[in-house]
């Protein structure tokens, strides 16, 4: 059984890497490339480029929430949950139906796939990727930390569920999920900004956990 368990953190891990691998490339490298392309270099890396980078993103975020849900599964049955990885579980679940409720549909607008406005839809899969970008490290950090959570005090990191600290940050983290659906990038815009944000994110949500 623990053999099956290593197996399982070892696909999770190599699909989270595949996964937030592609998402880096998509705020990092590929924005930019598309802003600074010539236009019948933008025409090829749209047709030909983009869809298949977008087949390993969908489908790495796929199997990383499965393998995720297995992990939770045995973390359940163990009695080892805290609000530190309640808190990584969310935001991974949020990040994953971005991609494959909003990312990825309208990405195939955006790309020429399918009819449809096609800046509109682009400017919506951005918004929704740069929250994922915004989410992406203090849902590592949580992940990372739960193991640990004991050792480092704080009512937060000890054992156990609840409290108004994780009430807190679900609200936190609820607010910066509608602004995906329905906001604007503001400090996101840049690749500078949305790093930034992360790291602060992180900060801010791991501070009420151990201070609240």
């Amino acid at each position: 059984m623990e053999f099956i368990n290593f197996l399982i953190r070892w696909g999770h891990l190599l699909f989270g890497i595949t996964w937030i691998g592609m998402l880096y490339y998509f705020n990092f490298v590929q924005g930019g490339y598309f802003k600074q392309a010539t236009p019948e270099a933008l025409a090829d890396a749209k047709a030909k480029l983009a869809p298949n980078a977008l087949w390993w993103f969908r489908w790495g975020a796929m199997f990383t929430f499965i393998t995720g849900v297995l992990l939770l599964g045995g973390l359940s049955h163990n009695n080892q949950f805290n609000n530190s990885i309640v808190i990584a579980a969310l935001m991974g679940t949020l990040m994953f139906l971005n991609v494959w409720l909003i990312i990825w549909p309208n990405q195939q607008v955006a790309l020429g796939m399918k009819e449809g406005d096609g800046p509109a839809a682009g400017a919506k899969a951005l918004l929704a990727s740069r929250t994922n970008v915004l989410f992406s490290g203090p849902m590592a950090f949580g992940m990372l930390a739960s193991p640990h959570a004991s050792q480092w005090g704080g009512s937060g990191y000890g054992t156990g569920v609840g409290g108004i600290d994780l009430i807190v940050c679900i609200v936190i983290i609820a607010a910066l999920q509608v602004n995906a659906l329905m906001g604007k990038q503001g400090p996101m815009a840049s690749v500078k900004g949305v790093i930034h944000a992360s790291l602060g994110l992180t900060v801010v949500l791991f501070g009420i956990l151990y201070y609240l």
